[in-house]
C-alpha cells in the first residue's frame, strides 16, 4: 500500500486531470497574462516530478528540453497541449515506480542530484509537490473561468481513493 501522501498526490494528480478534461488545444495555449497558460502548467508539474522522482531519485532524464520549456525562471512559452499531456503521462509513471517504494523511514532521507544533497527531505518534497498540484490547479480552473467554459468540474471531487488513514 503507497505511503498516505502518495496517495494524496496521486488523488491531487487526478483531480488535476478532471479539471483539464475538455479543454481544447487552442484554449491550452490562450495566455491570460500574467498567467501562464494551461499546457504550461501541465508541463510544468511535469518537469517538477521529473526533476524529483524520476532524475534526482532514480537517476533517469526521460524529457529533454522540458525544463527549458515550463521550468521555474524559464521565458513563458506557450507549448502544445497533446505533448505535455504525453510528456505528463510519461514522467508521473515513471515517477511512480519511486513513489511506490516509499516508507515513512524514506521520507525523512534526502535524496541526492549531482553529488549533492537536496536541501529538503524526500517527505518535504512530496509535500511541496503535493501542494505545487492545488495551487496550479486552482490557477487552471481560474484560466478556464476567464476563458469563459461552462459547467465545471466542482472542487474537491470523490475522495474514496485517497480517504484519511494514519501512517503505519
Amino acid at each position: 500500500m503507497p505511503h498516505p501522501l502518495v496517495t494524496q498526490l496521486r488523488f491531487a494528480r487526478s483531480e488535476f486531470v478532471r479539471c483539464l478534461d475538455g479543454v481544447s488545444a487552442e484554449d491550452a495555449i490562450r495566455r491570460l497574462e500574467p498567467m501562464n497558460c494551461i499546457s504550461w502548467i501541465v508541463g510544468h508539474l511535469a518537469n517538477q516530478e521529473h526533476y524529483l522522482w524520476v532524475m534526482a531519485a532514480q537517476g533517469k532524464f526521460l524529457a529533454p528540453g522540458l525544463y527549458q520549456s515550463v521550468g521555474f525562471g524559464q521565458p513563458a512559452s506557450t507549448p502544445p497541449l497533446d505533448g505535455m499531456w504525453a510528456t505528463w503521462h510519461h514522467v508521473t509513471q515513471a515517477a511512480d515506480e519511486f513513489l511506490d517504494i516509499l516508507t515513512t523511514d524514506k521520507l525523512q532521507t534526502h535524496l541526492k542530484y549531482e553529488g549533492k544533497a537536496l536541501p529538503e527531505s524526500i517527505g518535504t518534497l512530496l509535500y511541496r509537490n503535493l501542494c505545487h498540484y492545488w495551487f496550479h490547479l486552482g490557477e487552471a480552473h481560474a484560466i478556464r473561468q476567464l476563458l469563459g467554459h461552462p459547467d465545471l468540474p466542482q472542487f474537491v471531487g470523490d475522495m474514496a481513493q485517497a480517504l484519511y488513514r494514519p501512517e503505519g
